[in-house]
């Protein structure tokens, strides 16, 4: 059986594109998205709802974005703002409970399972949180509430924006049962077209197969999604994470074709950038392996890794040149480098808090 606890999963309500509204009342009612212009071939972090009703996404390519939506209205992002209001939030979580496990800038799961606050209804608290947020900073906010993570996550897309779902443990199994597959956590589109090949397409359907079917079928994972579908998630909130990976990367204002401008780009800019970066976490940590990632003109992205226990130019040359014969000619868009972390922690666990 599942560990039932208290677990409220907060998410922002387009959280970079709200900042920027509430800074500038004149963008109110009007499609508008955080990211770079499309002469400078950026991507777009964020957009508020009137933008998504365009088919305006997150990720998308400023330049589509455009084409979806002329009346797009762009602004560049100021990241030290939404650190700050972050900040901000996350001490409104702290009155609630210690035990936070922010996901980024913008989201967190808390555990209030011995919060005393409104008799300890997780309801309630949730309800006074997103006040508490939008008195303080002037932002609406969406929660999910549950006895599990990885349902308070799915609950708090329920009801967006400003509102908030409540899944009890009572009601987790028929909630479960007809449930989209694509709405876990680790289910992307290749994992979904596999789980639909299978007829399998919502949580009904992989409650009545096998556990070791689904396990064939998506390898470890497949144990994973098997007991979510069951309401199991014994998984505790983590208020301290483990790095995995340090990487720079650059976008080019021009797509790319020669090797060897490529590979000047990688040695003079991109792995000193790396080597800077990546030295306060060598002095506890090992290098696991190096990787070289691309983004074709056609937005489709590689990456090519290989283990490897210290930087070693060769490496990523090698792995540069297999990278691009990916792309069969295409040219590159943009570039990174990455190196990975051995899991073995020396003395310590980084604790790693977005929030600030």
């Amino acid at each position: 059986m599942s560990i039932n606890r208290k677990i409220i999963h907060v998410d922002m309500d387009a959280f970079y594109v709200s900042v920027e509204i509430r800074d500038n009342p004149a963008l109110v009612g009007l499609p508008v998205a955080v990211g770079g212009n499309s002469d400078r071939r950026g991507v777009i972090a964020t957009c508020n709802y009137e933008a998504r009703k365009f088919g305006v996404r997150s990720a998308m390519a400023t330049a589509m974005a455009l084409k979806k939506c002329p009346n797009l209205v762009i602004v560049p992002g100021r990241m030290a703002e939404y650190k700050e209001v972050s900040r901000q939030i996350r001490e409104i979580f702290e009155y609630y409970t210690p035990l936070i496990e922010p996901l980024s800038l913008d989201e967190a799961y808390l555990d209030v399972s011995d919060c005393t606050e409104f008799q300890g209804s997780a309801t309630l608290i949730a309800q006074q949180i997103r006040r508490d947020i939008f008195y303080k900073t002037g932002l609406t906010a969406s929660a999910g509430i549950a006895p599990v993570k990885f349902l308070a996550k799915v609950a708090s897309d329920e009801n967006k924006p400003n509102g908030q779902f409540v899944i009890t443990p009572d009601q987790v199994v028929e909630f479960v049962k007809t449930m989209p597959l694509e709405k876990i956590s680790g289910v992307g589109k290749v994992t979904l077209k596999k789980l639909h090949d299978a007829g399998l397409f919502v949580g009904e359907d992989v409650r009545n197969s096998k556990e070791v079917f689904l396990s064939q079928l998506l390898g470890s994972y497949g144990a994973v999604l098997w007991a979510r579908c069951q309401g199991i998630d014994n998984r505790g909130v983590e208020t301290e994470r483990v790095r995995k990976s340090v990487g720079v990367e650059r976008t080019f204002s021009e797509d790319i074709k020669d090797l060897s401008v490529l590979k000047q780009i990688m040695h003079e800019k991109l792995i000193p950038e790396l080597k800077k970066r990546a030295q306060s976490y060598l002095d506890k940590r090992h290098i696991g392996k190096l990787g070289v990632k691309l983004k074709f003109n056609d937005f489709v992205v590689t990456t090519k890794e290989q283990k490897h226990n210290q930087f070693d130019v060769a490496t990523f040359e090698s792995l540069l040149v297999e990278a691009l014969s990916r792309g069969e000619g295409r040219a590159v868009r943009l570039l990174g480098v990455h190196i990975g972390l051995e899991d073995s922690v020396v003395d310590a666990i980084e604790q790693l808090s977005l929030f600030g």
